[in-house]
């Protein structure tokens, strides 16, 4: 399926997303945390769309909004697409988790979770990864300090 004609099939289940290509292979969608999970069960059950390979989700620090990038495949329609969604909100950022449609995104979660302290309502089993129960801050984000360690950003 072209960037063009699942454009217009996305776009008309949901009014409040924002497509670009974005110099990119990749058409990219960018939706409202609102609308994030019932975004992704569509694009994974629908027929003509049957994303069913997650094959990456990032933590990403835009700076003034805090977010997660999915990266997600049909291998049966062989299409790609990339979803977008953000927050303001760099106190308490929260998504939708999306590992009841994609199981690989539980782990995927966590190290967002870990990194950013992006946290997922309905994740299973939502905790630290990688980093120590008593670690302070978000590494990844742009504003952390880490005296100690000499990680200044």
């Amino acid at each position: 399926m072209t960037h063009e004609a699942l454009q217009d099939l996305i776009g008309s289940w949901f009014q409040e997303l924002e497509f670009t290509s974005e110099e990119s292979q990749f058409l990219n969608i960018k939706v409202p945390p609102e609308n994030l999970h019932a975004l992704m069960q569509q694009l994974r059950e629908h027929p003509d769309t049957r994303f069913d390979y997650l094959f990456c989700l990032s933590g990403v620090d835009w700076g003034e909004e805090l977010g997660v990038v999915y990266h997600l495949e049909s291998t049966t329609k062989r299409h790609m697409l990339v979803v977008k969604v953000y927050t303001a909100d760099r106190e308490n950022p929260e998504f939708d988790s999306v590992s009841d449609i994609w199981a690989t995104a539980e782990f995927h979660e966590r190290e967002v979770f870990d990194f950013f302290g992006i946290r997922f309502t309905n994740h299973p089993n939502l905790k630290r990864l990688f980093l120590t129960e008593d670690w302070e801050g978000f590494p990844l984000r742009k504003d952390y300090e880490d005296d100690v360690n000499m990680i200044l950003h």
